[in-house]
């Protein structure tokens, strides 16, 4: 941010083409933010507060429900704003600070699906020795690893965005301040930040995406390799879930870079997919197959209930 900058609040358009919906989006939106909300919380609470769950694959489910529960959060809340009517301004600094959480979020999701995606590869692949590579230290490590990556991330595309001056107009033609939305508005020639930002988010998901196909495609040789039915379907039942949250993250992606030129509103349900849908669908797909995570809840409820009943 340089002292020209002249611009002191953004105006955000909103969601293209959706003139005259804003109740009916705003009652889907405002639902599906708090069942992201109240799910990832109780998972994260579960992971925490349950013994059983104390092992590498529920700690990257921890903090994939820290993820989901900042991701949506970094937009949902301005857009809910202005769908019920309140401003649709911005200042700038509220701008450079939803530009930051959102790319460092996203990145940081990218690099999550890859480690928990490795996860499953030394579980099903080395299953003597899981305990051992993917000790305390190492999950640490990675975890930290993703955070740390997705800062810097996030740190290098802000600066190069606001490094621009921005003198006029100040209309972003989208529901939140994306990069490619905000660079339009720059006063000086943006395609410097324009490159590396798509260079940058492109191959960063494109490397996650090539490293978790690895990770699965030597997950599916040892699984095909065990002998027994049971043994086959307790191995894939592991991967299951971590394998439909790819698809709900990586899937609408894809399909809008397969577009040839793909249409404002399109781009914008990708993102809110993203952003929105998939943080509300992850809690459901990580604990409704799965037997611990519904025991902890349930003991959760078991023993708020008890203590209710004390009082």
């Amino acid at each position: 941010m340089t002292n020209h900058t002249m611009v002191t609040e953004f105006t955000l358009l909103g969601i293209p083409e959706t003139e005259g919906l804003e109740k009916v989006l705003l009652l889907l939106f405002s639902a599906l933010y708090a069942c992201a909300l109240l799910g990832n919380f109780l998972i994260l609470t579960a992971v925490i507060s349950s013994q059983q769950l104390h092992t590498p694959m529920y700690f990257f489910l921890g903090n994939l429900s820290i993820f989901d529960l900042g991701f949506c959060s970094t937009t949902a809340p301005k857009m809910l704003s202005y769908l019920s009517g309140q401003g649709r301004g911005i200042s700038f600094q509220g701008c450079v600070v939803q530009l930051f959480f959102y790319h460092c979020l996203g990145c940081t999701e990218c690099f999550l699906y890859t480690v928990m995606a490795y996860d499953r590869f030394v579980a099903i692949c080395f299953p003597l020795r899981y305990t051992v590579i993917m000790n305390h230290r190492v999950c640490c490590a990675l975890a930290t690893g993703t955070w740390m990556s997705g800062c810097v991330h996030a740190i290098i595309l802000t600066s190069l965005t606001f490094q621009l001056p921005y003198c006029g107009p100040s209309e972003v033609d989208y529901y939140f301040c994306d990069m490619p939305a905000v660079l339009l508005l720059a006063c000086e020639d943006p395609s410097l930040a324009q490159r590396v930002g798509f260079t940058n988010v492109g191959l960063l998901s494109l490397i996650c995406f090539f490293l978790i196909l690895v990770s699965y495609t030597r997950i599916g040789i040892s699984i095909s390799k065990i002998r027994s039915k049971e043994g086959r379907q307790k191995a894939f039942s592991t991967c299951s879930a971590h394998l439909t949250a790819i698809i709900c993250a990586y899937g609408p992606v894809i399909i809008i870079y397969l577009q040839p030129s793909p249409s404002p509103l399109l781009g914008a349900i990708i993102q809110i997919l993203n952003n929105l849908v998939t943080p509300t669908l992850n809690p459901l797909i990580y604990s409704l197959r799965n037997k611990d995570v519904k025991s902890a809840l349930r003991n959760i409820f078991l023993k708020r209930n008890l203590s209710l009943g004390n009082k």
